[in-house]
């Protein structure tokens, strides 16, 4: 490597590093004031709150706004080599724009490795602990929003429950189909079955059952109150949001190959995370690349411009990341389309930028 190379990596990951110690140290001011009266209230014991539970916080954030930080970084220091007039030296000194852009993808390729092993390896781990001390000290309660819950929890077995409060492990309106070759052979009603952990058990209410026999003879029975070891959990029917990123990237195929098995849906949900994981890897080389060919150009307003610039496009990127997720929810997009959709046209934006930059 050459000097100007070691001079701007070092420029370059020296001020990613701090900005992202800034927004994790603003972040977290934010959040303890927001959570304070209720980690004093559930006694959340201040060696877990700074050891598990900040410390995964700010690895999360930090990884989430990578490639919007590396954007910053770039703009920030880029264009003060700009407004300097060092960019154009260099340029004149004989080295091409395409060689200046290398140190750039060598320091971004490093932080897209680091990337990616936080998302797929470390975040995991930490997460689960992050969630674990959310549960315990600062969301208690969680609550299933979605009504009329079909779940197939064994080959020809269907479950249905017309809501859910996952607070008191209740589900309402409870139904149980069997089905042989076509034909209903066994159906269960009740008003309401709980689910009971420590004997992994379900508890059934005011049941009414109905059943045909070989001859076709219809058959019916009533219990009050039934223990059942059905083949179903209630994290089955509905886990906190956050439940994803505790998923390793083994456990995260399994659980979309359960999902599929289930015809839930929910595969979707876990295949957008899979793949948003490895999407917002690599946008830190989309937004370098953006963020190089804006700043490179000397400008009247100087830094300031660029960073109204990178603001905008800030913007407008998570948008649309939003957007598309929203839609691979609720649309039918598929999960892969819409995750690496953002960089694509991103990367499009870069390329015409980069085409346009000082030469």
């Amino acid at each position: 490597m050459r000097i100007i190379d070691r001079y701007i990596i070092r420029n370059f990951l020296g001020t990613f590093f701090l900005m992202v110690v800034l927004f994790c140290v603003v972040a977290v001011v934010f959040d303890i004031a927001e959570n304070l009266e209720r980690l004093i209230e559930n006694g959340a014991p201040w060696s877990q709150v700074l050891g598990s539970y900040y410390v995964s916080f700010c690895l999360a954030l930090g990884n989430m706004l990578s490639a919007f930080i590396v954007f910053l970084t770039i703009l920030l220091f880029t264009s003060r080599l700009a407004q300097r007039s060092e960019i154009i030296a260099v340029l004149a000194g004989g080295i091409s724009f395409q060689r200046l852009m290398r140190p750039y993808f060598m320091a971004s390729t490093l932080l897209v490795a680091g990337s990616m092993l936080l998302a797929h390896v470390v975040l995991p781990i930490t997460n689960e602990r992050k969630m674990d001390f959310e549960v315990e000290y600062i969301h208690r309660e969680f609550h299933i929003a979605e009504q009329h819950l079909y779940r197939e929890i064994q080959p020809g077995t269907v479950v249905y429950f017309r809501s859910i409060n996952a607070g008191r492990q209740v589900g309402y309106r409870f139904v149980l189909e069997q089905w042989n070759g076509g034909r209903l052979s066994e159906k269960w009603t009740a008003s309401k079955a709980k689910w009971l952990p420590e004997e992994e058990t379900w508890r059934i209410s005011n049941m009414r059952r109905r059943w045909w026999d070989a001859d076709g003879m219809e058959h019916f029975d009533r219990k009050a109150v039934l223990d059942t070891a059905l083949d179903m959990r209630m994290e089955d029917f509905g886990q906190r949001s956050q439940a994803m990123s505790t998923l390793g990237w083994s456990e995260l195929a399994a659980a979309i190959e359960r999902e599929k098995a289930k015809g839930s849906g929910g595969e979707r949900l876990l295949q957008l995370e899979s793949h948003t994981r490895t999407s917002n890897a690599f946008a830190i080389y989309v937004m370098a690349l953006i963020g190089v060919s804006v700043a490179s150009r000397r400008q009247r307003g100087g830094t300031g411009i660029h960073i109204l610039i990178g603001v905008v496009l800030g913007f407008i990127y998570v948008f649309s990341a939003k957007l598309m997720s929203v839609s691979a929810t609720h649309a039918g997009i598929p999960p892969g389309v819409a995750a690496w959709t953002p960089n694509i046209l991103f990367g499009m934006l870069g390329v015409i930028l980069y085409r346009r930059a000082p030469k």
